[in-house]
């Protein structure tokens, strides 16, 4: 199957249903699955018309939340063209990255970038047209000496009122295969550089087939989209899963008006990170709290009660909250499960499109991520006394490998054809997965996004004050996830070469405010928020890697650690 298969099925199968929700001039609009068919082949006109070949371009979309989102997609990937989904709040060198090494030819995105993407045009040969999305007053169409700039909006006020018919045509003759790369999703990789994941339409749709199976969704569910769709696990939870149901997908206004949407909404499935569960738990109970009924209500057993009126609070018909991307605190889904409040935990990763573990309510327990999806392989290879090893995944959802990145595939792929994930579990008797830890660096935050370090400390070693550099996570007492820190060491004979004026005592803040104008030139959620100063080298192996074991923990608020620091 692909993605075109599950398009065409819904399409085709219930067109009045509702396809997308969204405000619009002061209003909830609705736009069916036969106007997502029109709109899609609206766009398809315009793919068309600038002669994106499926075969010989990769497309970026760079949007927020928002239904062109959905539109732009189908139109690229039901033809047979690549898209390379980038999160537009990445900064010019994290962009230029991911477009030059993706080989992108065209970018659909949002309208505020536009000066961004135009300031990169010049670094990027293979760039042929940017359509900027969301500004219906710019320019149709403007050319510069490398590429042209064109107004999406516009040219689909064109295709509103133009025939269709040689974009049928274009849709009739473009038609992708189960093996065709539909998103090259671009996930941090050990190396510090960036790799893209080349994930198949038989990927996304065998995921979707392996999820079904795991956890009950049907047709009348209403799916309220918080996560970004560019993330693999909004992308397949909000997007691909309602697309084969025929389902709903309802987009937020903002993050501040997410409690009045639900209210008004009234939606049956919410996909969030434990960060946003977290809080959602923690303001329930505040409540709880502070009203004297309630505190008696919950000691006596009636947290159902409590839980009903949360409910109520979000709509009144939310089935579960899906929760992925990150460990959640077991506090909180053993609170929500206390209320009443169904909630589920699941497990994946962008390069296995993306799911990988999930179960329905009867199955699910506290402190797991559910069962391995039924239509994947798994094993455990080095394990522990403890039962833990490294969970490897076999499956058609496994992604094809990275893209020009043979080194880094052969990798983690073993000659028995399993990805090796560098995930540290244990699995029960029941089949539930237990996440025990991480093999690799990777540093997760609370919101549940990946930071590699390596990334970081090759950014920092380009400074010739810094002599070495260690990026780590380290935890604050009483926060689930972690936060990014940084302990660095100075090269004092360049420091003072350049700024005799510096003397051992501020040497500290020297280096602090180094490395946070350094970290400018990446995401906030990357930069270091602690720097820790050591004036001794950092301990290494024989073969001069540093020994980041040495230093785990060394961070926390609440270890001490006896490094000379400045």
């Amino acid at each position: 199957m692909t993605i075109r298969t599950f398009f065409e099925h819904t399409c085709n199968s219930t067109p009045d249903a509702p396809a997308q929700v969204f405000h619009l001039d002061g209003s909830w609009t609705v736009n069916t699955y036969a106007k997502l068919r029109e709109l899609v082949l609206q766009t398809v006109g315009i793919l068309r018309s600038l002669d994106l070949s499926p075969t010989a371009n990769r497309v970026a979309l760079m949007l927020e939340n928002r239904p062109e989102w959905q539109t732009i997609y189908l139109a690229l990937a039901t033809t047979g063209t690549t898209v390379v989904p980038i999160d537009p709040h990445l900064h010019e060198e994290e962009v230029s990255y991911v477009l030059e090494n993706s080989e992108t030819t065209t970018i659909f995105a949002s309208a505020r970038l536009g000066n961004l993407l135009e300031s990169l045009t010049s670094r990027l040969p293979n760039l042929r047209n940017i359509l900027l999305v969301g500004d219906p007053t710019l320019p149709e169409q403007r050319q510069t000496p490398v590429c042209g700039f064109w107004n999406y909006d516009r040219l689909m006020q064109k295709a509103a009122t133009a025939s269709l018919e040689l974009a049928k045509d274009w849709f009739k003759r473009h038609i992708p295969d189960t093996d065709t790369i539909a998103s090259l999703i671009y996930t941090s990789g050990t190396t510090g550089k960036p790799k893209g994941a080349m994930l198949s339409h038989g990927n996304f749709c065998s995921n979707v087939d392996g999820t079904l199976q795991a956890v009950h969704f049907d047709r009348t569910d209403s799916f309220y989209a918080v996560l970004p769709l560019f993330h693999a696990y909004s992308f397949t939870a909000n997007f691909m899963l309602p697309l084969w149901l025929g389902a709903k997908v309802c987009f937020m206004r903002s993050l501040r008006q997410i409690a009045e949407d639900m209210r008004q909404l009234s939606p049956t499935v919410l996909m969030t990170v434990p960060l946003m569960a977290e809080k959602t738990y923690h303001k329930a109970m505040s409540s709880v709290k502070s009203n004297f009924a309630a505190r008696v209500l919950l000691l006596c057993g009636g947290g159902k009660l409590i839980g009903r009126k949360i409910l109520d609070s979000l709509g009144g018909k939310l089935r579960f909250l899906g929760v992925g991307g990150a460990a959640c605190p077991i506090e909180v889904s053993r609170g929500f499960t206390r209320l009443g409040i169904p909630i589920v935990e699941g497990y994946g990763m962008t390069e296995a499109a993306p799911e990988v573990c999930g179960s329905d309510f009867g199955v699910w327990k506290p402190g797991t991520v559910g069962r391995v999806l039924p239509n994947m392989d798994y094993k455990l290879v080095d394990v522990n006394a403890m039962g833990v090893g490294e969970l490897c995944l076999r499956g058609p959802n496994i992604m094809k490998g990275y893209f020009k990145n043979e080194a880094a595939t052969r990798e983690v792929f073993d000659d028995e054809g399993f990805f090796h994930t560098g995930d540290l579990v244990k699995v029960d008797a029941n089949g539930l997965v237990h996440i025990a830890g991480r093999k690799k660096a990777l540093i997760v935050n609370r919101e549940g996004k990946n930071i590699y370090p390596e990334e970081v400390e090759q950014l920092l070693e380009k400074s010739p004050y810094i002599k070495d550099v260690l990026v780590l996570g380290y935890q604050v007492q009483g926060e689930t996830g972690e936060r990014v820190g940084a302990i660095v060491t100075p090269d004092l004979d360049a420091i003072r070469t350049d700024h005799p004026s510096i003397d051992t005592d501020s040497v500290g803040d020297f280096l602090r405010q180094t490395v946070h104008r350094l970290c400018e030139a990446i995401a906030d959620y990357k930069r270091p928020r602690k720097v820790a100063v050591f004036l001794e080298a950092l301990k290494r192996t024989s073969t001069l890697k540093v020994r980041r074991g040495e230093y785990a923990g060394a961070l926390d608020e609440h270890s001490e650690r006896n490094g000379k620091r400045r």
